[in-house]
């Protein structure tokens, strides 16, 4: 049996890639979480199954995945995930860690600064990417390193960062080794209980019907039969699109909406003011996208909007305003500062609302989910608020 090691078994993984390799005949999965026992404990208590709750305007499905077999937690047994990656039995080693556990720098390059990364070159808990260093320079076998994650270019960043903590550490990687692109799309909200009691199931997690995934061609060791997968050579324009179109009028939702009142995402683009600046916003990203992907943005643009008004997925608007001072440089600032010189109210109006929702949170007391909450208090702190803010995500 050919063998994913998947690292951040997270709702959305289960509810995307273990999706696609439930109907992937031969593969089994060895799940890795880095800090928490929780979602190991509940899966291993239900030997590792779960039910995906699929909701659209149409009703709900339930779909059964037991496509995990195995999971670690790094925080207790570091070895454990050393050997996992050496493992020749496993071909493809797949991540979705969020855009912080990379710990980037603004040239998108490892920062070796991070506090977790010297950490961990000091012997310390082990990061994603210092994880993956030590693996691949211990292993022989040929193997595909997948991110699954909302990074632009997300392979290439992927690759220079381990590639960096290897240099640190003073590793050398030899074995074959590639890390091809991808881009991922299925709206996955948090769970909740009454999720947990529709599917009478401790480790539900809902869904909404529609699912993208678009996969650069380019895999070192076998390579699984996932159904409905794109693959392609170049993955960029895909992951523009898709990035600038659902990821920025999401954010602009999430930080608008919550200042408006709306606890959902399909409260907030019912708000005639929201669904106008979101659509707007949707538009505004279309002009800067490849022509190779520009005639599908008007559709995108309707499909996305049918998307966020189903009323069976309720998506908190504030699960996605975590973490701006990561999402916002990738999903807004860029596509507004490909567009220097051309007005932008939408785009503008997206970094008024992160900026706006930063001090209202602040100013009512409320630590932010972010992992910059810190800087992002001290600028709220200071004689101007709004530059400062701007300033942290790179904004013009």
């Amino acid at each position: 049996m050919t063998r994913i090691l998947h690292l951040g078994v997270g709702n959305f993984f289960r509810a995307h890639q273990a999706d696609y390799t439930q109907s992937s005949p031969g593969w089994r999965v060895t799940g890795v979480s880095f800090r928490s026992p929780a979602i190991r404990d509940g899966l291993a208590a239900q030997g590792y199954g779960y039910a995906l709750v699929i909701k659209d305007a149409g009703g709900t499905r339930l779909r059964q995945i037991d496509v995990i077999d195995r999971m670690i937690v790094a925080a207790e047994d570091p070895q454990a995930l050393h050997t996992a990656i050496t493992d020749p039995k496993v071909a493809v080693i797949t991540l979705t860690v969020t855009e912080k556990a990379y710990h980037l720098g603004p040239e998108g390059r490892l920062d070796l600064n991070a506090d977790a990364v010297r950490d961990d070159l000091a012997g310390g808990a082990p990061t994603p990417v210092g994880a993956l260093a030590r693996g691949l320079a211990a292993r022989t076998a040929p193997v595909t390193v997948l991110s699954c994650d909302n990074l632009a270019d997300n392979g290439p960043k992927l690759r220079a960062a381990v590639m960096d903590f290897a240099a640190a550490a003073g590793l050398s990687i030899t074995a074959p080794v590639t890390f091809p692109a991808s881009m991922v799309d299925r709206i996955t909200p948090a769970t909740t209980d009454a999720i947990r009691a529709e599917a009478s199931d401790p480790m539900a997690v809902p869904t909404e019907a529609f699912t993208e995934w678009v996969v650069e061609d380019n895999f070192a060791a076998a390579r699984p039969d996932w159904p409905g997968v794109q693959w392609v050579d170049d993955v960029a324009p895909h992951e523009m699109r898709k990035l600038r179109m659902l990821n920025g009028a999401h954010s602009y939702l999430a930080y608008a909406g919550t200042l408006r009142g709306h606890e959902f995402v399909h409260q907030a683009v019912a708000d005639p003011v929201l669904r106008a600046g979101a659509y707007a916003l949707m538009q505004e990203a279309a002009e800067t996208l490849p022509e190779t992907v520009r005639a599908q943005a008007a559709p995108y643009a309707d499909a996305l909007l049918e998307r966020f008004d189903n009323p069976n997925l309720h998506h908190r608007l504030r699960q996605i305003a975590m973490d701006g001072s990561q999402k916002m440089p990738i999903r807004v600032v860029a596509t507004l500062r490909d567009r220097t010189g051309t007005p932008s109210p939408a785009l503008t109006q997206a970094i008024n609302a992160w900026c706006d929702f930063v001090r209202v949170e602040t100013g009512a007391g409320r630590t932010l989910d972010d992992p910059m909450a810190g800087a992002l208090d001290d600028a709220c702190r200071g004689a101007n608020p709004a530059s400062a803010l701007r300033q942290i995500i790179g904004a013009p």
